[in-house]
């Protein structure tokens, strides 16, 4: 929200949440109940003319730019060995922990899963299911079909139970910006509603 408030581009967003990471980190629990609960987030940041992955593991970081297809996110790290910005210190805070031997090619996502991101138990087969979703449209996405992707169940994009999916948003960005945005948010935590 801050990223939202204080930037006028994906990339000064970028630059907004990461410069927060790194002076107040993050942390909380994820649920209102007493269980602890956390895990470390992800972002998909875009405007008009592009758009960034932003995935973060205590004060650490790396961030993609997506150059084109289809990219989601799904509370795992999925930033793997395409990495356009990082936290200064990050494969050599990897290295320090014995996560990364510094010889092979450092992979984020494989390097700092394990670390302090709590993993939900279905997220892998969520993540999975919503690239192919994702995938299935791909050059032919609307609004209407993202919508339609974000109440898929039987994938997991629209979680039931003890972890229910707390709300969605579609907005579409066209690139002239004589064109206004469009943001759709659903009014209940199920999308399906």
């Amino acid at each position: 929200r801050l990223g939202l408030e204080r930037a006028d581009t994906a990339e000064k967003a970028l630059n907004v949440i990461v410069d927060l990471l790194q002076k107040y980190g993050q942390g909380g629990n994820c649920m209102e109940s007493t269980m602890a609960f956390t895990y470390h987030n992800s972002f998909l940041i875009a405007d008009r003319k592009e758009a960034w992955v932003l995935e973060t593991s205590g004060k650490y970081w790396a961030a993609e730019k997506v150059e084109g297809g289809v990219r989601n996110i799904s509370n795992q790290l999925s930033i793997t060995t395409k990495i356009d910005r990082q936290h200064p210190e990050l494969k050599e805070y990897a290295k320090s922990n014995g996560w990364w031997d510094g010889e092979k090619e450092f992979d984020f996502a494989a390097t700092y899963s394990y670390v302090n991101t709590a993993r939900m138990t279905t997220t892998r087969s969520r993540y999975c299911e919503g690239y192919k979703l994702l995938n299935k449209h791909k050059g032919s996405i609307t609004s209407e079909i993202m919508m339609e992707i974000l109440r898929d169940k039987e994938s997991g994009i629209n979680m039931e139970g003890g972890f229910m999916t707390t709300g969605s948003m579609v907005s579409v960005l066209p690139q002239q910006s004589n064109l206004p945005c469009i943001h759709f948010f659903t009014g209940t935590p199920d999308p399906a509603r």
